[in-house]
């Protein structure tokens, strides 16, 4: 390729991980001025790394999280990339140079690269998809950000919803923990005898299996789902099984598998088996100016799913187009998988046990502690490890497997630090080549460049090099190396407790100042305390949060700050209907009220009318256009099953019905439930009240739970959590009537809201701030607050607004403008 003409035309079929990244490589090694290049993505944004998406589902980023977005729209124009996004290559001519795409456009070539990745691999099995090939409604892969938004939009549409995911392995395991974050109720069903089958042997499935089922997950082994059961208006209901056994959901999530996407290839006669086959220049066989890169290319036989092979083949690749050097060659990869599953660390590479009699097998198993460790040695070669629950032995065996250190003579220090250097003490010994971030491709000689190069805090190096952007495994490790790069020196990172990225201030900071300088606006907030006065995406949402915690009805409201479901008042579906919530105090209702919710339902056609576990109903399926006659005709107020607000309080019937009773909770429930209505809060919050220790109504696992214990008095707890955390709340205090209940929640829901971070749970908030602080504070108050918080909640009670009453006009013309239908999620390649 040494002397391609610079006006040649480079085509990258892919935007994804591989695509983009050779771009990013041929780029550095001076190709913008060698090639003309253009990209197909048939996803409509830039690059983006697909393994923060079960960070995503979890909560824990945005879907424009900088840590998401790899490559935005405004690299590709700043480099002279021409990036077609959105649409798809659906053809290629070999003969005449092209590639025409499904919108008509036709892209010639003199170099092409094929980076198409792969495909969710969906089982042949009864009612996946509809008779159109669609994938049925409530049916979702876990490959891109559709498939994950429409997760979100379907766990957050109302507080029951439960999900099978189909298939135990990484994939699966990372659905399963993020929609149990989310609320739902999940079951993860398995065909192999044992979770992740592919990385670890019997008994570290064993142990992972606990860890998982800690969570609160459902976890069936041996089980071959043959069907996804659907009602008659085609809803999933549930899966079955081979053996006639069922299981009920409302989601079905299939991560059964990834395949090599291939069908341009093939199509245009180019060498396929697994995948795309390719040499050791990543070229296609019998094709001179074709080659492949990533998850669809197969090379001497083998295909990868993990990125750091990935990483590897796109230098080689750079290397050979650009003539930096002509000779390069990938030779395969061996491959080792650091990662967090379901918030568990786990380690592994090579084979799992020992596969010849003459085989060393050392095995450390102790379920209690979640702790599985075991490697294999041949030959005095390390040929395997498994490291589960305690890795920080990782370093060391990726060096032992890699044959870059030699093995000691007794075989266990290599898994515990016996005889042998310690995780600490060894960082500086690591070679410079070791790959650190396999998610990024960042080896620790790039970590400690970057510090050379004058990065001052860890945040910044990782922001330089992306290390520690991926699944998080290697944040240890990369601190680490970091520190010992910058012989101590390296700055301490004032933004951790920024409150959002842009604005150097900690929450009770920022509260205070904007309440000093009258700022209501989001913009007005960036202009005056952003650090370039630039507004940053992700910092909106909690943005518009604080604003409406501090003002009230009177922060302005401006377009953009809002998310859809708090600019029109409900919760959007899948399909872009909206679900209705009322409100029903105390999860008590009245004939008159289900008349009403029962006309309504028939007025509109709604599709589906169901019972919350938050003793509420839900309409779902309403369009956006019918959603303030909707309002009007119910004449009830909203019940906030859509914002990040006091949600509901749950009872029990207390002393009125209930033999048992000890306390009247139904109308403690009501009363908390008419104080607290709406509140803006940091993330949503639910209450319960139970009349009895009994707890029919789960007091105990909420964020504010109140019962009952006779003679009058009521203990309180907070923090509480039966979702993705399975939490008993702690007790806060033991109070003698249902006034001081309705006090001390006020002060609790106060101190919470001006404290607690950006979607903060109260289940991760209390223990943070600590259990006896917070006694100390709201029961004893030791640093004379109270008297403010119970201020400060007053004046945040008086000025609640029910929004489905405020309808006297739109606050935009598309506010209530019909919703355009959201496109069926697309069976498409990914890369």
């Amino acid at each position: 390729m040494a002397n391609t003409p610079s006006s040649s035309k480079l085509l990258v079929v892919g935007n994804g991980m591989a695509g983009a990244r050779t771009v990013e490589e041929i780029l550095n090694r001076g190709g913008g001025e060698r090639f003309e290049i253009t990209m197909i993505g048939d996803e409509p944004y830039g690059n983006y790394n697909r393994i923060m998406l079960s960070h995503v589902l979890s909560g824990e980023a945005a879907v424009d999280d900088e840590d998401l977005i790899l490559n935005p729209m405004g690299w590709y124009t700043a480099n002279g990339v021409k990036l077609h996004a959105g649409d798809r290559a659906v053809a290629l001519d070999r003969f005449a140079k092209t590639v025409t795409c499904e919108s008509g456009r036709v892209v010639d070539y003199d170099v092409l690269i094929i980076a198409t990745g792969s495909n969710t691999f969906f089982p042949n099995m009864d009612g996946l998809r509809e008779h159109d090939g669609r994938l049925a409604r409530g049916v979702f892969g876990f490959r891109n950000i559709a498939d994950t938004n429409g997760m979100l939009q379907m766990a957050q549409a109302r507080d029951d919803v439960s999900a099978v995911v189909i298939g135990g392995g990484l994939l699966g395991l990372e659905a399963a923990y993020g929609l149990r974050t989310q609320g739902l109720t999940v079951d993860v069903v398995h065909s192999p005898g044992h979770l992740m089958n592919q990385q670890l042997d019997e008994r570290g499935g064993s142990v992972l299996r606990a860890e998982i089922e800690k969570l609160g997950v459902g976890v069936h082994t041996s089980m071959r789902t043959t069907a996804v059961l659907r009602d008659e208006a085609g809803l999933v209901t549930g899966v079955s099984f081979v053996d006639g056994s069922t299981l009920d959901a409302d989601m079905v999530v299939v991560t059964a598998g990834i395949r090599p996407n291939t069908e341009l290839a093939r199509a245009a006669g180019l060498v396929v088996e697994r995948g795309v086959v390719v040499d050791d220049q990543m070229r296609c066989e019998d094709e001179g100016s074709v080659y492949a890169v990533g998850e669809c290319a197969q090379h001497r036989g083998e295909t990868y799913g993990l990125v750091a092979p990935v990483w590897e083949q796109s230098v080689i690749l750079a290397d050979v187009l650009t003539g930096s050097n002509p000779e390069a060659a990938y030779v395969g990869s061996r491959t080792t998988t650091q990662l967090k599953v379901a918030g568990v660390d786990v380690a592994a590479m090579g084979v799992k046990g020992p596969e010849t009699a003459d085989d060393e097998f050392v095995q450390y198993y102790e379920p209690r502690s979640g702790t599985y460790k075991s490697l294999v040695v041949r030959d005095g070669k390390l040929i395997g490890a498994t490291l589960m629950g305690d890795i920080s032995k990782a370093g060391f065996l990726t060096q032992a497997f890699d044959g870059k250190v030699p093995l000691p003579e007794e075989r266990i220090s290599m898994l515990f630090d016996v005889g042998a250097p310690s995780a600490a003490t060894s960082v500086a010994d690591l070679p410079d080549d070791l790959q650190v971030c396999n998610c990024n491709g960042v080896s620790k000689g790039d970590l400690v460049a970057c510090v050379h190069s004058g990065a001052k805090t860890l945040t910044d190096v990782c922001a330089r090099t992306r290390a520690g952007k991926g699944c998080g495994s290697c944040k240890g490790l990369v601190a680490d190396i970091v520190a010992c790069a910058a012989g101590g020196e390296l700055e301490a990172d004032p933004s951790a407790d920024w409150y959002v990225p842009c604005i150097p201030m900690a929450k009770p900071e920022l509260i205070a100042t904007i309440r000093e300088r009258d700022l209501r606006a989001v913009s007005q907030v960036f202009a005056e305390l952003a650090t370039d006065a630039k507004e940053d995406a992700s910092a909106k949402m909690p943005l518009a949060s604080l604003l409406r915690t501090i003002w009230g009805p009177d922060w302005v409201d401006e377009r953009g700050a809002l998310f859809i479901n708090d600019r029109v008042h409900a919760n959007i579906q899948r399909d872009g209907t909206f679900s209705v919530v009322p409100q029903m105090k105390g999860g008590v209702t009245t004939p008159e009220q289900l008349r009403k919710i029962a006309d309504v339902a028939d007025k509109y056609g709604v599709p589906l009318v169901k019972v919350t576990g938050g003793q509420r109903i839900d309409l779902l399926g309403i369009k956006k256009e019918d959603l303030p006659k909707v309002w009007g005709d119910l004449d009830m107020p909203s019940g906030f099953a859509y914002g990040k607000s006091m949600r509901t309080v749950k009872t029990c019937v207390g002393t009125d019905f209930c033999r048992y009773g000890l306390g009247d909770s139904t109308s403690l429930g009501i009363a908390l439930e008419e104080r607290f209505q709406g509140l803006e809060t940091p993330a949503k919050l639910k209450l319960a009240v139970a009349g009895c220790p009994r707890n029919c109504s789960e007091a105990l696992c909420k964020d504010f739970g109140v019962v009952a214990v006779g003679d009058g008095r009521w203990e309180i707890y907070v923090g509480g959590a039966a979702g993705a955390h399975i939490r008993k709340g702690d007790l806060l205090a033991t109070v003698e009537s249902p006034d001081a209940v309705v006090e001390l929640g006020g002060r609790f829901i106060q101190y919470y809201r001006e404290n607690a971070k950006w979607l903060e749970r109260t289940y991760d908030f209390v223990p943070r701030v600590g259990l006896e602080h917070l006694r100390a504070l709201l029961v004893g108050d030791e640093e004379d607050i109270v008297t403010g918080l119970d201020e400060r909640i007053q004046t945040a009670v008086d000025g609640y607004r029910d929004p489905w009453k405020e309808r006297s006009a739109p606050k935009s013309p598309a506010q209530f403008a019909p919703s355009l239908p959201l496109l069926p999620l697309p069976q498409v390649p990914v890369r």
